[in-house]
């Protein structure tokens, strides 16, 4: 018989580890990257096009300000993402619910980005977007790069908990007492420093420890760190721009 010719070893092909000590097949674990990335993709895409209607179709961000109606459907579209978590929660792994809740927190939350954006330059919003990817492709290549070589972030998760709480704290004050200009800098700062650390902390995860029932819950971690990053740097460079 024909011997197969020599291939050079394939990360993606499952044939090696991700990790020292892999007990699964990396073909599965392989297998659910590329679902979780997949969903994370549509919904970054969905995304973007809910809000690029929102900014670039001036009626809808005049409705949500002028009106009294509007403000109080802005305020509706910024806690629904918040309500839909504890059912999404709940039924992310009954499936086809786990779809149509994560449907409904993708586009309340695009909404709320949307308006977030119209009220922004777009050079702003350009500078936002490109250093937001830069950040998580390489955030992304790094956390498998050093997964590869036995390195582990699980430690970041008290750290990480504490530095929310932190940040949370930080802007009750600021809309209670705004402290200015650069108070908003060394927030966004903040915030921006915090998400990165999350999104090497859930690409850790996503390598180790979700189980394969658990793809909804991945999805929408790190689609929440990659938006709240987002946020974070558009607040620096408003915040410079002004």
């Amino acid at each position: 018989m024909f011997q197969q010719p020599f291939r050079k070893a394939d990360v993606e092909s499952g044939s090696q580890p991700l990790y020292p000590m892999m007990l699964e097949a990396p073909e599965l674990r392989w297998a659910f990257i590329r679902k979780i990335y997949s969903i994370v993709s549509l919904q970054l895409l969905l995304t973007i096009a809910v809000a690029s209607v929102v900014v670039t179709y001036r009626p809808i961000s005049t409705f949500f300000v002028s009106t009294t109606a509007g403000l109080a459907l802005y305020i509706v579209l910024i806690i629904t993402p918040f309500i839909v978590l504890c059912p999404l929660y709940y039924y992310h792994q009954r499936h086809p619910v786990n779809y149509l809740l994560l449907g409904v927190f993708t586009i309340t939350l695009a909404f709320a980005i949307g308006l977030t954006c119209a009220f922004t330059s777009g050079k702003v919003i350009l500078e936002a977007v490109i250093l937001t990817t830069v950040v998580v492709v390489s955030l992304t290549l790094y956390t498998f790069w050093a997964a590869r070589r036995g390195h582990d972030f699980n430690f970041l998760g008290p750290f990480l908990f504490g530095a929310i709480i932190v940040l949370m704290v930080f802007s009750f004050i600021q809309i209670l007492f705004p402290l200015g200009k650069i108070s908003v800098m060394i927030y966004g700062c903040l915030a921006a420093v915090i998400f990165c650390g999350y999104i090497v902390y859930d690409t850790d995860n996503l390598i180790k420890r979700y189980s394969y029932d658990e793809y909804i819950w991945a999805a929408v971690s790190l689609y929440l760190d990659i938006i709240n990053l987002f946020l974070a740097l558009l607040t620096i460079f408003r915040a410079a721009d002004n």
